[in-house]
């Protein structure tokens, strides 16, 4: 049988701490679990992270987890009162202090971020509720205009859209967490405030080969070097939260929507994250806009999507999964799905791995094919497989079951572990097992199998075989 190809994330937290919540949620359709570093103690992540592999184990599940940095919060300081009120179109002054600010002065703790400023950069407090725009640059403060009026408290959070802000996207906080989650044995780190490729390189020279890093793209100035990012990366998360604070909202779903081709080329899996069934934190149903968003990025060929409050602190956690598994599973039954997703995309300077995941699909569609078996020690087979979309879905054979979690995040695959083969007979036999133990072949139907030759060796995909199911 035919499984789910789009992978559904759960955020951990207390409405899905429980072991026998977490069996459920598994059994639900949850691939891997997001341990969220900006709540919680690190503690709680270590709880959370061994029951999630105590779950997987009862189930037989090859779970995959992901521990995700909070990053850099940029914030305004302190107010006298507390508060100030800021009017439509009255002039207010910005000054990077650590003093308390009063009416008509906003101080900032961030000297970086106000020496960054330029005349005619915008900057949005309070997740946009506020919003000024600089009119003035002076040695260690600017005048702004206010565009949107209302309440500024205490330590609310500023986004500058305009402006590439020289912060580190990895905080000392950040780095305690990541060596922690790291020990904990994640098989990825979700990476905060990515601005450039550097970000990236930056956390994966700390990170090395332990985790893969998944780039959450929140901030324009990311998408203007998107290329960059998603080549140093492992994976992307088109972060709708952030990004929707910066971006206007009519520009949203074009930036998830080049977010998503350009992972796709690259063969990286790309996560469409926040709000997606907001609702279900308290309803037991969504919306039908929600329903219609998972459609859409499902539609439109990204590998997994995520529920964040909804299975972290919701009422319904079991049943957001469920209502997720459904949406995916209605759009991937659609006649109109295959037409419109994307495939092909295979870059003009492929590989000889490349051409022959390519080529495997095309054999694979035009024979009908009942499966696609792919040998992968670090899953980049698997991974390049999947990037073609085959339409008989892919099964990853590894010897290492650290890789058969990081492929829970791949779309269309489903790993297995299993010893290394070492000639094509073993090849052909452990292939054959695989697609019975998994129902999704029967005697006599086709499956094609792609390897490399000598076995054993990483990176030398370069065998195509075809057989039929004994």
């Amino acid at each position: 049988m035919r499984s789910r190809d789009c992978k559904i994330v759960a955020t951990m937290g207390p409405a899905s701490d429980a072991p026998d919540r977490l069996i459920m949620l598994i059994e639900a359709g949850v691939d891997c679990f997001r341990l969220n570093f900006s709540h919680g103690a690190r503690e709680d992540q270590g709880k959370r992270m061994a029951a999630i592999r105590a779950a997987a184990e009862q189930t037989g599940a090859h779970v995959g987890v992901f521990a995700d940095l909070q990053g850099p919060k940029i914030r305004v300081g302190m107010f006298k009162d507390g508060q100030i009120a800021l009017k439509f179109n009255e002039t207010v002054t910005l000054e990077a202090s650590n003093e308390p600010g009063e009416p008509g002065l906003i101080r900032l703790p961030h000297p970086e971020l106000v020496n960054a400023l330029e005349i005619g950069d915008v900057l949005k407090f309070d997740d946009g509720k506020l919003q000024v725009t600089v009119t003035e640059r002076h040695r260690t403060r600017v005048k702004a205009r206010v565009d949107f009026g209302g309440t500024l408290k205490n330590q609310k959070g500023v986004n500058v859209p305009t402006r590439r802000i020289p912060i580190s996207a990895l905080t000392e906080k950040d780095k305690e967490d990541l060596a922690y989650a790291l020990d904990l044995g994640v098989d990825y780190i979700a990476l905060s405030f990515v601005q450039h490729s550097d970000d990236v390189k930056e956390a994966r020279a700390l990170v090395g080969d332990r985790a893969g890093i998944i780039a959450k793209i929140e901030k324009p100035s990311a998408l203007d070097e998107i290329d960059a990012i998603v080549d140093a990366a492992d994976a992307v998360m088109v972060a709708r939260g952030d990004l929707g604070v910066e971006l206007p909202p009519e520009q949203v779903p074009i930036a998830q929507r080049k977010i998503i081709r350009v992972a796709r080329a690259a063969g990286r899996p790309v996560i469409v994250a926040t709000h997606m069934l907001e609702s279900m934190v308290d309803a037991p149903t969504p919306t039908r806009a929600e329903a219609s968003d998972v459609a859409t990025a499902v539609y439109q060929g990204a590998d997994a999507v995520m529920l964040s409050a909804e299975s972290a602190v919701g009422r319904h956690p079991q049943s957001a999964v469920a209502i997720m598994d459904r949406i995916i599973r209605a759009v991937e039954g659609d006649a109109e799905y295959w037409a419109g997703l994307p495939r092909d995309m295979t870059p003009p300077q492929a590989t000889t791995a490349d051409a022959i995941a390519l080529s495997a699909r095309h054999i694979a569609d035009v024979i009908g094919c009942a499966a696609l078996v792919a040998y992968t020690a670090t899953g980049s087979t698997a991974l390049r497989v999947a990037r073609e979309r085959p339409r008989c879905g892919v099964i990853g054979l590894t010897p290492v079951p650290a890789t058969a979690r990081k492929l829970a995040l791949v779309w269309g695959v489903r790993a297995m572990v299993t010893e290394d083969v070492s000639n094509v007979e073993e090849m052909v036999e452990k292939a054959n097992a695989a697609v019975r133990s998994l129902a999704v072949a029967e005697v006599d139907d086709r499956v094609a199998v792609i390897a490399g030759i000598p076995f054993g060796r990483a990176g030398k995909t370069n065998t195509i075989r075809i057989f039929r199911v004994e």
